[in-house]
């Protein structure tokens, strides 16, 4: 196609420089006969082939070698430079081999083209995290038959956005949770200094609830220490029969006669976490479940339920509460996020944060019975 092309324009710019040459003997030979409206004629002729010519060579085509065989203006900016834009790097692996395909990936890997050797982790599909120059990156792969194209994650990064975000998202509950305890409590100490100074006999009332939102403070502040405080987890084998015979006699103690529980743990599953920390964690689901079930139009009831597969550890908690609210779902682990007028609101953040320093997680399931899973992975 590109071959027909240029040999055309070749053709249209011969004819072009005949024309002129013919028209310009011609136009010599009118004028010295005095054709006048023959030398207009040729004139306007040559006119035309001179605009031919002049729009031949604007439309040249360009050698494939040179730097402008790319156009930008019709069809926009190459695809390496838009590659070359992303800040992450981007790798090609075809037949055993890895390419980098852009600034990121050069500049990590230290090369214009193929990485030599080629790290183990970036052949293997099942691998999901590199190691490379003291930094740890996680590996995105869209594969097709016989190419893959991959993106490196730089894991730190990721990790520190994280808990800049949680920082603040944990700084800015606090002082909301510090402002709206210290409010009432100053008003009140006002109020007291006022009632002292008449003799008012309002003042042991003012005082009693004075010392009330004094209490509830101290409350809050003990929650947030705790969930600043959580040390990282010591895993350890645990037998679930043994945590659920903990579980039911703490549940005993605090709800008998008021909530039923029932408790499943199949023969022969043993997770491995911090036995001190999950018993906590359980402890806190088993509550919320409690109250809810506490709140609901039927006969109050709980459910713990153990589950193993050698691959993870998975613990239950479900309840015939009426349920959470779809507006709730979203903020339900939020810290101190509470609907409840004597909670604390740290239960389940604190379930969730212990779940996920085991490498886990704690979610709520999407069916009609309100159920909180709990998944450890085997270490």
């Amino acid at each position: 196609m590109g071959f027909d092309r240029l040999h055309a324009r070749m053709i249209a710019t011969a004819l072009t420089a005949l024309a002129l040459t013919g028209s310009g003997a011609l136009l010599v030979l009118a004028w010295q006969n005095g054709m006048f409206a023959s030398v207009l004629g040729l004139s306007l002729c040559a006119v035309w082939a001179i605009l031919a010519a002049c729009w031949t060579i604007a439309r040249r085509p360009v050698s494939p070698g040179s730097s402008e065989a790319v156009r930008t203006a019709d069809d926009g900016p190459p695809l390496a430079a838009l590659f070359d834009q992303i800040p992450l790097p981007l790798l090609r692996i075809d037949r055993g081999r890895a390419r980098a395909i852009n600034r990121a990936s050069r500049t990590l890997f230290a090369t214009d083209d193929r990485l030599t050797p080629t790290p183990p982790a970036l052949l293997d599909p099942r691998e999901s995290r590199l190691r490379h120059e003291g930094r740890s990156w996680r590996i995105e792969r869209v594969a097709s038959s016989e190419q893959a194209l991959v993106i490196l994650i730089d894991i730190e990064v990721e990790r520190r956005a994280a808990e800049a975000h949680a920082d603040n998202e944990m700084i800015d509950i606090l002082g909301h949770e510090l402002l709206n305890g210290l409010s009432p409590i100053v008003s009140l100490a006002d109020s007291a200094l006022v009632a002292a100074e008449r003799s008012d006999r309002r003042l042991p009332g003012i005082l009693s609830t004075l010392a009330r939102r004094i209490e509830g403070l101290e409350r809050f502040t003990r929650a947030y220490r705790m969930l600043a405080r959580l040390p990282m987890p010591v895993r350890t084998p645990l037998l679930p029969v043994i945590l659920a015979e903990d579980l039911g006699r703490l549940f005993a103690e605090r709800f008998e006669g008021r909530v039923a529980l029932s408790i499943r743990v199949p023969q022969g599953i043993i997770g491995t976490c911090d036995r001190d920390q999950m018993t906590q964690a359980v402890w806190a689901l088993l509550q919320n479940a409690a109250e809810a079930a506490l709140e609901g139009s039927v006969a109050p009831r709980v459910t713990l339920s153990f589950q193993g597969d050698g691959k993870s550890f998975r613990v239950s908690v479900a309840d015939s509460g009426g349920g959470v609210a779809a507006p709730e779902r979203a903020r339900i682990f939020r810290p101190f996020h509470t609907t409840k007028p004597e909670g604390s609101g740290i239960g389940l953040t604190l379930a969730r944060r212990i779940a996920r320093a085991h490498g886990g997680d704690l979610t709520l399931l999407p069916i009609a019975e309100t159920t909180f899973e709990m998944t450890i992975p085997a270490a």
